[in-house]
C-alpha cells in the first residue's frame, strides 16, 4: 500500500513524513481489521521483504504513532542488523527521533505527552499513562481507570465482580469476588465501578 493510500488512516501533515520515511524502501504495509492483542506490527518476510500491519480502527493520530513505532523496527534492524533486540537501545533512538522529527503531526494537547514519551519510548502504548489517557482506550472497555477508585469499591471487570484492596507500588490488588482470589490490575485498566 502507497502513502496516498494511507491517508484516509492519517492525521493531515503526516503525509510528507511517511513519504520521506518509506522512500524507496520495500515495505508492504497492510491495513488490519481489529485486534485485541496488538495495534500492529512489523515482520521481515522468508522473501527479506518487509510488512508492517496496523489496525484499522485507530483514531488518526494513534495510527501514525503506532506507524512510526513499527517503522522505527525497520530502521533499527536496517542499520544495526537483525541481531539487536526488537525494543533495544537501538529502536528507541530510532522511534524517538522519528517521534521528534514528527512532533508537528500531533495535535498540540497531544505533543507534550509525545515530547514526555520519546525520552524513554516504550515498547507497549498501554505502558505509557500519558498515551493511554489520552487515548481512552484499554481493550475497548468503557468506564473508570482502576487508579481512580478508592479502597473497598465494587466494579467490574470482563464480566467478573471484583473488590478494590489495597494500592501496590504502582498497581492494584484486588478481590474476585465469585472466587476470593486476589488478582493485580494495571492502574490504567478500565472497569465498570458499580459501588
Amino acid at each position: 500500500m502507497t502513502a496516498h493510500l494511507l491517508q484516509k488512516y492519517l492525521p493531515e501533515n503526516s503525509l510528507l513524513y511517511l513519504q520521506q520515511w518509506l522512500g524507496q524502501h520495500p515495505i508492504q504495509i497492510l491495513i488490519s481489521r481489529e485486534r485485541s492483542s496488538k495495534l500492529g506490527d512489523y515482520r521481515r518476510m522468508p522473501d527479506h521483504s518487509h510488512q508492517i500491519t496496523i489496525n484499522s480502527t485507530l483514531p488518526p493520530e494513534l495510527f501514525f504513532f503506532v506507524l512510526t513505532h513499527e517503522m522505527a523496527h525497520f530502521f533499527a534492524f536496517q542499520k544495526f542488523g537483525y541481531r539487536i533486540r526488537p525494543h533495544g537501545r537501538e529502536w528507541k533512538e530510532e522511534f524517538a527521533k522519528m517521534l521528534m522529527d514528527s512532533l508537528s503531526v500531533y495535535s498540540k494537547d497531544l505533543q507534550p505527552v509525545i515530547l514526555q514519551f520519546s525520552k524513554s519510548p516504550k515498547a507497549s502504548f498501554a505502558a505509557s499513562t500519558g498515551l493511554v489517557k489520552y487515548f481512552h482506550t484499554d481493550n475497548g472497555e468503557e468506564g473508570n481507570f482502576v487508579e481512580t477508585l478508592k479502597k473497598g469499591t465494587i466494579f467490574c471487570y470482563r464480566q467478573e465482580n471484583y473488590k478494590m484492596e489495597t494500592k501496590l507500588k504502582k498497581n492494584y490488588l484486588c478481590t474476585r469476588l465469585s472466587t476470593g482470589k486476589k488478582y493485580v490490575f494495571k492502574p490504567l485498566a478500565k472497569v465498570k465501578k458499580l459501588s
